[in-house]
């Protein structure tokens, strides 16, 4: 049974603004550990600011942001990772130069615990850690249906096996609190079926809490737990999916007046 005991994120009265443009509007989270949840809305609602700001990439004008009770609110991407928060990009970001392999060995090693001069004097404690790593990233590669691919270059995998690539290298970092942002991007309706099942597979497996963006509301519908709306960058709706898609200011941000 996963442990949902307490909020593992609190997003507290945040806004980012961009110039005269306001991206983020006094918004409010609270993610309780353990769960799937997602955040919905129309393009240009403040989604993607919102997973800048919990992951570091922006630093908010206004409010706090939280993680296991404690303030992460300006600390670099770096710091915010080795916390626990990972994340994947609604663009595709990964490492060109480096095989399927290498690129989840990059998150997975970032935790190694040894010095260089020790890496240099190649002592045993490198070589365990080393495996250690090494059985790890098969483990994130067979999670996302990646075992075969651990010597092609990922420019070479298909769109879909891209977006699995960058979620195992996300899941090699170790986070208790992983961000997706539009993991369904760009995928067919068969690739959108499956990542669901991956998606779900991770969360019960890993018991890890999820959050994630997304556009195919048939997804959203299907696995998340709980769902907030935004829309002008303001949070306008919380709740479990079946009240959400029945709460009238959704209704509105989504279909007009």
């Amino acid at each position: 049974m996963k442990n949902e005991q307490g909020t593992i994120l609190h997003v507290d009265n945040v806004t980012m603004r961009f110039g005269g443009v306001v991206a983020v509007n006094g918004a409010n989270i609270r993610l309780r550990r353990g769960r799937l949840a997602g955040i919905i809305g129309p393009n240009g609602a403040g989604k993607t600011t919102m997973f800048n700001l919990i992951s570091g990439v922006y630093t908010p004008v206004e409010g706090e942001i939280r993680f296991k009770d404690q303030a992460i609110t300006g600390k670099s991407p770096d710091e915010i990772t080795h916390l626990g928060i990972s994340r994947t990009f609604q663009n595709i970001r990964l490492f060109e130069g480096l095989n399927v392999y290498d690129n989840v060995k990059m998150a997975a090693s970032c935790r190694s615990e040894y010095s260089f001069l020790e890496a240099i004097l190649g002592l045993p404690k490198v070589w365990k850690l080393e495996r250690e790593v090494a059985s790890e990233v098969e483990y994130y590669l067979d999670l996302v249906g990646l075992s075969g691919y651990e010597k092609v270059w990922p420019e070479n995998l298909a769109y879909g096996l891209q977006r699995k690539l960058e979620i195992a290298r996300a899941l090699a970092s170790k986070p208790e609190l992983l961000l997706l942002d539009e993991p369904a991007a760009g995928l067919n309706p068969t690739e959108v079926q499956e990542l669901m099942e991956i998606i779900r597979h991770i969360h019960k497996e890993l018991d890890i809490t999820i959050l994630l963006i997304e556009h195919h509301m048939d997804m959203v519908m299907s696995i998340c737990e709980e769902l907030w709306v935004m829309n002008f960058g303001a949070v306008i709706a919380n709740g479990d999916p079946e009240s959400v898609q029945q709460d009238p200011e959704v209704l509105k941000a989504y279909l007009g007046s």
